[in-house]
């Protein structure tokens, strides 16, 4: 059945391994929050702030764990885990178009590239001597691909993406809109007369499979070596990734995060967003970064870390600045007592005759 006529729950809990609550037939058309559904839509409860909602939700169905089946007005899916299931639906109702194969007559590709017939090249799109297009790539309209790149079967390319030359990128990868891949890292040489000489970036960049790249991020190039991104990893919109990082399998990293060069980030860590991480430094796996986190160090052992105060009032807030500039003189006569109170401390044992 395809996404226009919809899904029956029975067909949507044989995807998902739920069970079903309620009358299996019901058409599914498409999904909404537990507010705005309706009559042929599939909601999801993962969050118990959202119960009263839940209770009130007109949906079609619910997905929800055992726990909260009572709470459903209508039919439900019921699964351990709401959240991921409602993740998996999301791809039958997505609204990008499967791969259709075909070159637009607009594209320009250079005879010594290599696109596959079951590939799909959109409008505008330049392709350089020496790329290979693998089956099932779609590259939107005015993408710029440069030379000797590679893309990967099943890889997606959205509208106006550029990958500069030696971009090798894996099989299933989505990219965004105005994403920069392989653009020059930032390396100079102070020269003796107060200028900079360029240092050419000679590396790539290394995509590996089921990677996302949001819209507006930018992934230098390696000087020498590849920057490379591993299997799995996301990374949000406008995240800056510098040359000759290496961002561990599974790890992801919200927006407008910017990473320095050569800095080795672990498997399954989570970086929040806004947050900036310096150069030559090691995260360790498993790590956790709060939002707006400067790590200015390696961070050794997994964990959530943090820099940084939250907000507060804005008068409390110019106190609080005003004291913490004062923190050296108060250290220096914190220190000044306690000597005092040590000197009082002996002679008073020597009245006393120890």
């Amino acid at each position: 059945m395809n996404r226009s006529s919809g899904y029956t729950l029975e067909e949507l809990g044989l995807r998902i391994e739920a069970r079903v609550v309620g009358d299996s037939d019901r058409l599914i058309h498409s999904l909404a929050t537990l507010q705005t559904a309706g009559p042929g839509q599939l909601s999801f409860f993962a969050n118990s702030r959202y119960l009263k909602q839940l209770k009130a939700s007109k949906a079609e169905a619910v997905l929800v764990t055992e726990a909260h089946l009572d709470d459903v007005q209508g039919s439900a899916l019921v699964v351990a885990d709401p959240y991921l299931a409602f993740a998996r639906l999301t791809h039958l109702f997505d609204w990008r178009d499967p791969c259709s194969p075909g070159i637009h007559p607009s594209a320009s590709i250079d005879p010594a590239a290599s696109v596959s017939p079951d590939a799909e090249v959109g409008a505008g799109v330049v392709i350089a001597a020496g790329t290979q297009v693998e089956a099932g790539v779609v590259i939107g309209a005015n993408t710029s691909i440069g030379r000797d790149c590679r893309l990967g079967s099943g890889t997606r390319l959205e509208a106006g993406v550029t990958l500069y030359p030696k971009v090798r990128v894996g099989e299933r990868v989505l990219i965004h809109s105005g994403a920069v891949i392989g653009a020059d890292g930032f390396g100079f040489a102070p020269d003796r007369k107060g200028g900079w000489v360029k240092i050419c970036q000679l590396g790539g960049v290394l995509i590996e499979d089921d990677v996302e790249i949001g819209a507006g991020t930018t992934i230098d190039r390696g000087a020498l070596d590849d920057t490379h991104i591993e299997r799995g990893v996301k990374l949000d919109n406008q995240v800056q990734v510098a040359h000759n990082v290496r961002i561990g399998e599974g790890t992801a990293i919200a927006g407008c995060t910017a990473i320095a060069g050569s800095t080795k980030i672990g498997r399954h860590c989570t970086i929040a967003g806004m947050s900036g991480i310096t150069g030559h430094l090691e995260i360790a796996d498993g790590t956790h970064v709060t939002a707006m986190t400067l790590v200015s160090r390696s961070i050794t052992e997994p964990g959530a870390y943090s820099s940084g105060t939250g907000i507060e009032p804005h008068q409390q807030w110019k106190r609080n600045v005003v004291r913490f500039r004062q923190l050296d003189e108060l250290a220096r006569r914190v220190r000044k007592l306690e000597n005092r109170l040590e000197h009082i401390s002996t002679e008073g044992q020597k009245d006393d005759g120890c």
